[in-house]
C-alpha cells in the first residue's frame, strides 16, 4: 500500500511538473536564420499543442502558421511557431504575431556576421510528432554568453510556495479545530465502550463461577 501511495504522488508530481514546464516562459539565446509560413493540419490529437486564438480557428481543419528558424550557440537548430494566443490558455495575451515575425526578419544573420537574440517561448519541440514551442517575444542581445535571469518563473514559484504554505496552515488549523477533537471524542467513546465490555466480561465470569461452584456441591463425592 505504501508503494501505491508513493506511485500516486509521483504521478501527480510528474503531471503537474510537466504542465508547468510546458506553460511557463523559457528563454533561448539563438541566431535567427530564416522565417517561413506553412499550412498545418489540425485534425488530429496534436491540435492541442497549437494555439486557438479565435473561434474560427477552432473549426478549421488546417491553417497557415508562421515559423522562425534559428540556430543555438552549440550549432543545433531550433524552430519556433509564431501564433497569437489571444485571450485563451496559456495567458500570454499575445496579439502581435505579425510584428514578432517582422522583428525576427530584421534579426536574420549568418555565421560570419552573427546577430544574437533571446527568444521567449512556451511549449516543447518534438520532431516525432511535429510540435513546436510558440515564440512570444524576441529581443537582441550582445552575444551568446548573455546571462538570463527568469524573473517571472522565480516570482511564480515563490508565490506558489507561499500559497502552498498558506493552504497547509489552513488545513492544519482545520484539522486541529475540527477533525482532531472528533477523533479524540471517538477514541474516548471507544475506550469507554471497551471498559464497559471488560467489566461486563468480569461480571459474567463471576456469575458463571458461582454457578459452577454451586453445581459442584451436587456432585457425588468420592468414597474414602
Amino acid at each position: 500500500m505504501r508503494y501505491v501511495k508513493w506511485a500516486f504522488w509521483a504521478m501527480i508530481f510528474v503531471i503537474f511538473g510537466s504542465f508547468l514546464h510546458y506553460t511557463l516562459p523559457q528563454h533561448d539565446v539563438v541566431r535567427i536564420v530564416g522565417t517561413y509560413q506553412e499550412r498545418q493540419d489540425l485534425n488530429d490529437w496534436t491540435s492541442m499543442f497549437w494555439s486557438q486564438p479565435d473561434d474560427q480557428s477552432g473549426t478549421l481543419a488546417s491553417r497557415d502558421v508562421q515559423f522562425i528558424q534559428s540556430v543555438r550557440p552549440n550549432g543545433r537548430p531550433m524552430v519556433y511557431r509564431n501564433e497569437d494566443t489571444g485571450w485563451r490558455w496559456p495567458p500570454y495575451f499575445k496579439f502581435d504575431t505579425a510584428s514578432l515575425q517582422t522583428e525576427a526578419d530584421d534579426l536574420k544573420s549568418n555565421a560570419e556576421v552573427p546577430k544574437w537574440a533571446v527568444i521567449t517561448h512556451y511549449g516543447w519541440r518534438n520532431e516525432l510528432i511535429s510540435i513546436f514551442p510558440n515564440a512570444v517575444g524576441i529581443r537582441p542581445v550582445e552575444g551568446p554568453d548573455v546571462t538570463i535571469i527568469p524573473w517571472f518563473n522565480i516570482f511564480f514559484f515563490v508565490f506558489l510556495g507561499l500559497v502552498a504554505l498558506l493552504l497547509w496552515r489552513m488545513w492544519a488549523q482545520f484539522r486541529e479545530r475540527a477533525i482532531d477533537p472528533v477523533l479524540t471524542d471517538a477514541g474516548e467513546v471507544w475506550d469507554s465502550v471497551d471498559a464497559r465490555a471488560d467489566a461486563a466480561r468480569d461480571r459474567a465470569k463471576g456469575v458463571f463461577g458461582r454457578i459452577n461452584a454451586w453445581l459442584a456441591t451436587w456432585r457425588r463425592k468420592p468414597r474414602r
